[in-house]
């Protein structure tokens, strides 16, 4: 066990060393918030818009945002030709906790400041903020990890670029639609009990994807 969370630990350091070195994903995730949150707000501009329809437009702009930069976590080791090193310093199981991690830590952050940038320039209104944050973080957790391993099996593929959209959209839709609900009813200070179901779909989800990730990626890995 302590084997393994070093080889994570490496890995992950490893993904951030290079990103701060390189800031190609940071960069390109940043001009993307701040060019969506923009136009956004031109095309609101004066007028007020209801929660829920905000509550879309929010989880559009995640979206889109994490996958400019989740869908090259993979893609770049077979560009760098760092793939064959990385297999032969940990196993594919380390190699994906430790992607997944990174990941997570990235998505993240980069959703605290779209939430930010949103909530200013829209004016969103959030009654219950505790419920809202959590619902939040279970669908951030749902799409990363769904969204690391569709990164893996494209990056073995030759239309990278065209086939992420493809893969996603039909694994990702379940839970989009579970998310925008669950958070839609938190941000209208709802009683808790009342969207357990939805944050119990959130984490079977979850559960899932992550099971369903490990078992698969030590064959696409090693493909």
């Amino acid at each position: 066990m302590k084997d393994f969370i070093n080889n994570v630990r490496i890995v992950f350091l490893k993904d951030v060393r290079s990103e701060l070195r390189t800031r190609y994903v940071i960069n390109s995730l940043l001009m993307f918030v701040l060019v969506t949150i923009s136009i956004i707000r031109f095309a609101i501009g004066d007028e007020k818009i209801e929660d829920e329809i905000l509550t879309g437009l929010l989880w559009i702009s995640i979206f889109f945002s994490a996958s400019g930069g989740l869908a090259r976590t993979f893609v770049k080791e077979e560009e760098k030709e760092t793939s064959a090193a990385l297999k032969l310093s940990a196993s594919p199981t380390e190699i994906f906790a430790g992607k997944l991690i990174f990941n997570l830590v990235l998505t993240f952050i980069l959703n605290f400041l779209i939430l930010i940038l949103f909530i200013l320039i829209t004016e969103y209104n959030i009654k219950n903020p505790v419920l809202f944050i959590s619902v939040l973080s279970l669908g951030n957790v749902g799409l990363v990890a769904a969204s690391t391993i569709i990164a893996a099996i494209i990056s073995k593929a030759n239309s990278k670029g065209t086939l992420y959209p493809v893969l996603s959209f039909p694994v990702l839709l379940p839970l989009l639609l579970t998310v925008i609900n669950a958070t839609k009813l938190a941000s209208a200070g709802i009683n808790p009990g009342e969207i357990m179901g939805e944050i119990q779909i959130l984490v079977s989800y979850t559960v899932v994807v992550i099971t369903a990730s490990v078992l698969l990626f030590p064959f696409v890995w090693e493909d």
